[in-house]
């Protein structure tokens, strides 16, 4: 090992050293991040508090309605709880009597990670719907009744709670043809019991959402409580991330539990009133759960009845085709926006991923091929059509490769560190005379990073991958483990992902062939700071496995197969470059624009211009001495 080589591992233990003593927290974010922890702890603590309260209370009223022969809905305060199923092709939903509203949900066609034909979203220990009317004496809490099924079929049922004096409160429910439940709540004959300024029913929903895949950390990700703001409003989420409990201002049209594949949304057809309270808690890996959601929601409510309050449900996968086409069957003339749900990544990513990947997703998986060969071909597609930008790229480095010698030789007199100026303006100048510009293969790679970046968003979150193998691949939407144990490691977490080494094993390649191609083309300083860069280069693909070991493994192969064909690419373009005939080029350029002075490029007009200006501030410093 080198003097060289030894400074510079050096100088990379310091600039670690120093950036992680320049960003560590001061006291006062110290202190912020202690209040924020905190605060998550009590939202988690009152979360159960919450629960266990609701339990006793219902406990105890169930016992003193049963001793009060005076309560409004005496008669439907006891009875037999029994099960009714709605099912069609695409879902089977299970209605409890007891409360008269959904309590289990299983999306057909999905396996789950147990390997159990369909997906089981949330039985009645996980989900809970309870519709509240506060009355001028009694409040009418629908969980504490017991309701009377009627006009049954597989498609629709009619629950009623019947009131001592003859009134009553009915949910209708239907089913539609796949994923879209519609339904309402009407109270009958009940008015005389509601103050004439009630308007507003309250609804509280909650979940305790399951884990689906095999990847805790990763589906965990994609998990979260989301929202959208009535009138053509944005859509939102609470941190997918953290504890969080929010008051939201604004009227909702939906309020919407997503986990990565799949999600149940609730739609409001006279929207949910400002003030909705929402929040999401985070679950450890060893519950089998992932969060648990609630949602505090007011909705409009006719005492009368004549206008019930009518609510539609989406239950089913985060597919954004699927989505689309059922959301067209809502009766409520609405936007509702509900492919929001399928998670395409920041508005300049989801874009692109809207309008090009999934429209060339859906044309290559129209072939029935293999989801591994759909994920080749779209790379194999993005490199055919971003090869023009990649060979100016590359091209570009190539002329200044050959011109390397020629700026050796024109800037060795500018060793100086107060000449750094002039042997920059000079370097400039040649590139001018020889028509070449330092900048013209950034600007290609800046084109394609965001579709790389938008891959990153993609292949996550298309259903299409879930349960899919591909060589040694399982399942394309979950890791690939070469290696397990039972203990997590910080940083690692329980196994080795093979897609991911070789992700990272191809980031090598690709970064030794770029900058085995930018040293030959660095001149004086530049070529020793290239040495560091190499390091830290060399570097990224560790850090890049402790990021995506987790991730799916379709992702850490359209990242391998990308990488690799870059580096094919990069090493065909080498051997097939003619260095002599480009440098011959080069020259006959560089007698055209002698000839004409006036060619000289933009930016080295500029620089020139930015030394004459030190030039100039130097000599008047020199003046004040």
């Amino acid at each position: 090992m080198n003097r060289d080589t030894v400074i510079g591992f050096v100088l990379i233990a310091l600039v670690l050293i120093g950036f992680s003593w320049y960003n560590q927290p001061s006291a006062e974010q110290i202190e912020a991040q202690r209040k924020e922890d905190s605060i998550a702890a009590v939202i988690k603590e009152n979360a159960q508090k919450q629960q266990a309260d609701e339990a006793a209370r219902k406990a105890r009223a169930d016992e003193a309605a049963k001793n009060d022969s005076t309560s409004l809905f005496y008669s439907a305060l006891s009875g037999q709880n029994s099960d009714v199923v709605l099912k069609n092709d695409k879902v089977e939903l299970t209605f409890s009597t007891k409360g008269g509203t959904l309590s289990k949900a299983v999306v057909k066609g999905f396996a789950d990670k147990d390997g159990n034909p369909d997906v089981t979203l949330f039985d009645a220990k996980d989900q809970r719907m309870n519709f509240l009317l506060a009355g001028k004496q009694d409040n009418i809490i629908t969980q504490e009744l017991f309701f009377t099924p009627s006009n049954q079929s597989d498609s629709t049922v009619t629950m009623t709670a019947q009131a001592t004096g003859g009134g009553s409160i009915v949910l209708d429910y239907k089913l539609g043809p796949d994923h879209m439940l519609h339904f309402s709540l009407t109270a009958n004959g009940l008015s005389g019991i509601f103050a004439p300024t009630y308007k507003e029913m309250d609804i509280e929903w909650s979940d305790h959402t399951r884990q689906q895949e095999k990847g805790f950390y990763f589906e965990n990700r994609y998990t979260g409580l989301f929202y959208k703001e009535a009138n053509d409003g944005s859509t939102d989420n609470l941190s997918e991330t953290a504890d969080k409990r929010e008051t939201i201002d604004e009227q909702l049209d939906w309020v919407a539990f997503r986990n990565q594949f799949f999600s149940v949304a609730l739609v409001s057809k006279d929207n949910f009133a400002g003030g909705a309270q929402l929040s999401s808690v985070q679950d450890q890996k060893e519950t089998g759960y992932l969060k648990q959601f609630d949602a505090r929601l007011k909705t409009a409510f006719d005492p009368t009845g004549r206008q019930p309050s009518e609510f539609e449900m989406y239950i089913g996968p985060n597919d954004f085709r699927l989505i689309q086409d059922v959301a067209k069957q809502s009766t409520f003339g609405k936007d509702l926006d509900l492919e929001q749900l399928v998670n395409l990544g920041w508005w300049i990513f989801r874009l692109i991923n809207r309008w090009f990947t999934l429209y060339v997703f859906e044309w290559l998986s129209s072939f029935g091929m293999s989801m591994g060969i759909v994920l080749i071909l779209i790379t194999l597609l993005l490199k055919a059509l971003t090869y023009p930008m990649v060979k100016k790229q590359y091209m570009s480095s190539a002329k200044m490769r050959v011109l390397k010698p020629k700026l050796d030789e024109a800037t060795r007199q500018y060793d100086k560190p107060e000449d750094q100026m002039k042997k920059q303006q000079a370097m400039m100048q040649m590139y001018s005379q020889y028509g070449v510009s330092p900048l013209s293969g950034c600007l290609p790679m800046l084109i394609q990073m965001p579709i790389w970046i938008a891959m990153f968003w993609f292949v996550p979150n298309a259903i299409q991958l879930r349960g899919q193998s591909f060589l040694w691949m399982e399942d394309l939407a979950t890791y690939d483990p070469i290696v397990s144990w039972n203990t997590h490691i910080w940083g690692i977490g329980d196994h080795l992902s093979l897609s991911c080494l070789l992700f990272c094993g191809s980031n090598i390649l690709y970064s030794w062939f770029t900058m085995r191609q930018q040293k030959d083309q660095m001149v004086g300083a530049q070529a020793e700071q290239m040495k560091m860069m190499q390091w830290m280069m060399y570097l990224m693909p560790l850090m890049f496995f402790f990021m995506f070991n987790d991730y799916s493994s379709g992702l850490n192969f359209y990242y391998f197969i990308s990488l690799l064909f870059s580096s094919i690419i990069m090493f065909v373009l080498r051997k097939t470059t003619d260095d002599d005939k480009l440098l011959a080029i080069l020259e006959a350029r560089y007698k055209e624009n002698k000839a004409n002075p006036k060619k000289q490029s933009g930016l080295a007009a500029r620089l020139e211009a930015m030394q004459k200006q030190a030039e100039e501030l130097q000599r008047q410093r020199q003046q004040h001495k």
